[in-house]
C-alpha cells in the first residue's frame, strides 16, 4: 500500500516574510545594506527582492531623516524565532531602545509572515501600523504589490494608494 506524503516538519517549511529596514544614525546606507547581508547569510533565509531606498521624514521626536527600504524573504524560521533573529541583528548594529520612535542605527520590523495573524505582547502580525505608513508601503508595494493584507483583505498596492506620501522620497539608484 502506498503511503500518502507526510507534511514537512515545521522547521523545513519555507514561508514568505516581508521586513522593513530603517535607520537614521551613523552611515544608514552602509548599515542597512550590511543588515540585508547579515539576514541572507543565514541558510534558513533567502532574499527574494529588495526595494529602492527611500529618504523619509522621521515620525516621533525631532531627529534626522530616515533611510528606509523593504525586503521580501523566504524563511524556514517560525514567526517568533524569526523575530528574535531580527532583534539580534539590530543589536549587532548597535540598536539601543531608549526612546519610543527615537533615532536608531537600525530598525528591522517584521511586517508580514505568510498569512499569519498573531497578537501577543511580543509580536503582532501583520505589523499593526503597516497600512498607515507611507515609508513602509512605498517600498513594500514595489516588491510585493499583490500580497493581500491578512486582516484588511486589500493588496499592498491598494493600501499604498490610500496614504499620504508627504516626506517620503525615493532615492536614485
Amino acid at each position: 500500500m502506498v503511503q500518502p506524503p507526510q507534511p514537512l516538519p515545521a522547521e523545513q517549511r519555507w514561508v514568505q516574510a516581508a521586513v522593513a529596514l530603517g535607520g537614521n544614525l551613523g552611515n544608514s546606507h552602509a548599515i542597512l545594506k550590511a543588515a540585508v547581508v547579515a539576514l541572507t547569510q543565514d541558510p534558513k533565509i533567502i532574499l527574494l527582492a529588495q526595494s529602492h531606498w527611500y529618504q523619509t521624514v522621521a515620525v516621533g521626536p525631532p531627529q534626522p531623516d530616515y533611510l528606509n527600504a523593504c525586503v521580501s524573504l523566504r524563511t524556514q524560521y517560525p514567526p517568533f524565532p524569526f523575530l528574535q533573529k531580527l532583534l539580534r541583528i539590530e543589536a549587532e548594529f548597535g540598536r539601543l531602545r531608549q526612546e519610543r520612535w527615537g533615532p536608531r542605527t537600525l530598525d528591522l520590523d517584521l511586517l508580514l509572515f505568510g498569512n499569519a495573524i498573531v497578537n501577543t505582547p511580543t509580536l503582532t502580525l501583520p505589523h499593526p501600523h503597516l497600512h498607515e505608513r507611507a515609508f513602509v508601503l512605498a517600498p513594500l508595494a514595489e516588491i510585493c504589490p499583490d500580497w493581500i493584507h491578512p486582516l484588511y483583505q486589500n493588496s499592498i498596492v491598494d493600501l499604498a494608494k490610500a496614504v499620504d506620501y508627504t516626506g517620503v522620497r525615493q532615492l536614485p539608484d
